[in-house]
């Protein structure tokens, strides 16, 4: 047997450390060539490390959360007979990517490996240096309920309902045919005696970490050092879904417009009055870059968190273009694909929540660009407006709120108030949002 030393690599991004995501393997499992077994966060995107030998994991690093250095132990995994000299000079350590307060390398750069005789007295020494402590006796498990069809819930629904004592086929589930903690709940309160006494959900601790962290840290950078200020205004929209449904009626093979691309178009077609939105700030240095060509954030969602990929030179394109491009990078975030440079150098961002877009939003910058806008959720309301006769009437009209929130170390009230009006003219008056 020989054990194999898997060293953090650098991965070419300029960095010193990267942070531990998620483990997909643990001490004592087996592992196969080209396996992934964690992901690895920098800066800038997640990357998975795959394992270059067969065997079994012996060693990790740490837990979620932690921090490795680059050409430091990632993994230790013990391998049948030696291992083959081309993956030894492949794993082994960037010595010049190590940070300065690194300690020292060992005597060689490559990774440690040692073959040692797997007899029993190993395992015995083993034992002897990290004893383990006896076993606690398991506890009387709960008699298992009867269960009288399949029924749709996760695996922390079914052990909450083992643990009550309730069957999951009597509770009443959702539309959807899944039974989720909230309608648990409700059976509890609606049967009160039923099995064991409704409990709260137990609390959870969760760490903070991947992702999450890098969200966290950014948003608190944001508020400690931005002075933030909003500004909300009303935008009647009739007429603009109008045209966006004209539009795609005859869209042929283009893509279905929805409102954010011409919502983007008209942001870049009002920018050039306002060069001071589309700009970023260098706090330390104290100066300001205001940008001629648009990089738009777009935030967008994701089951790891909130990621804003940039359109680039926004500008150059139409609603379609626009269309596609917006598709094509909300799903790279989704799935984790987005490349680094696609997550970075944005300008200005939009954030919209869709039809969860609330009446007003007051989103937080994107640091270290100096504003964001965020439009709101589409509801149908009576107004007055006034006829070609000059008369007033009362009709049901599309109206959407605008939200913008700026940093005032370089944005006035006066001008995010005048860049909001006239954005507000192109979204009323929509065919101007066509015209060249």
């Amino acid at each position: 047997m020989a054990k194999f030393t898997f060293n953090m690599p650098d991965i070419g991004e300029g960095i010193a450390e990267a942070e531990i995501v998620q483990w997909h393997k643990q001490v004592g499992d087996q592992i196969s060539e080209d396996e992934e077994f964690v992901d690895m966060m920098t800066d800038k995107a997640t990357v998975p490390m795959e394992s270059p030998v067969n065997g079994k994991i012996l060693e990790i690093a740490g837990g979620e959360g932690d921090m490795v250095s680059i050409g430091s132990m990632l993994v230790v995994i013990e391998v049948e007979g030696e291992v083959p000299e081309d993956v030894v000079e492949e794993a082994a350590p960037a010595t010049d990517a190590a940070p300065a307060s690194a300690p020292a390398p060992k005597d060689e750069a490559v990774e440690r490996i040692e073959v040692e005789n797997s007899d029993a007295s190993d395992a015995d020494d083993a034992l002897a240096a990290d004893p383990q402590p006896e076993p606690l006796p398991a506890p009387t498990p709960a008699p298992e309920p009867v269960r009288h069809a399949k029924v749709l819930a996760t695996p922390a629904v079914r052990k909450r309902a083992k643990d009550l004592g309730v069957d999951l086929a009597q509770v009443k589930p959702a539309e959807d045919g899944r039974v989720r903690h909230g309608d648990l709940d409700q059976f509890l309160s609606y049967n009160a005696g039923y099995g064991a006494a409704a409990a709260p959900r137990a609390d959870e601790e969760k760490k903070v970490i991947g992702m999450r962290r890098r969200i966290a840290e950014n948003m608190a950078a944001s508020k400690r050092n931005i002075p933030h200020f909003s500004y909300v205004e009303e935008c009647d929209v009739t007429d603009l879904e109008v045209l966006r449904a004209q539009l795609n009626t005859n869209r042929g093979d283009k893509p279905k417009l929805t409102i954010l691309p011409l919502l983007i178009t008209a942001i870049y077609k009002t920018l050039p009055d306002f060069p001071m939105i589309n700009a970023r700030y260098d706090d330390e240095g104290g100066v300001v870059t205001r940008h001629g060509a648009v990089h738009l954030g777009m935030a967008a969602q994701t089951d790891a968190g909130l990621m804003v990929p940039v359109i680039r030179d926004a500008q150059a394109k139409n609603p379609w273009q626009l269309a596609n491009e917006i598709s094509r990078l909300a799903e790279a975030a989704r799935s984790g694909t987005a490349k680094s440079e696609e997550l970075q150098g944005g300008t200005l961002t939009v954030t919209s929540l869709g039809p969860l877009g609330g009446v007003a939003t007051t989103p937080v910058i994107n640091r270290p660009e100096v504003a964001i806008i965020g439009p709101n959720r589409i509801i149908e309301r009576p107004m007055y407006v006034t006829g070609s006769d000059g008369a007033e009437r009362i009709e049901k009209r599309k109206l959407m709120n605008i939200s913008i929130s700026c940093d005032h170390r370089v944005v006035d009230g006066w001008d995010a108030a005048s860049f909001v009006q006239a954005l507000k003219k192109l979204l009323e008056t929509p065919a101007l949002i066509l015209v060249d």
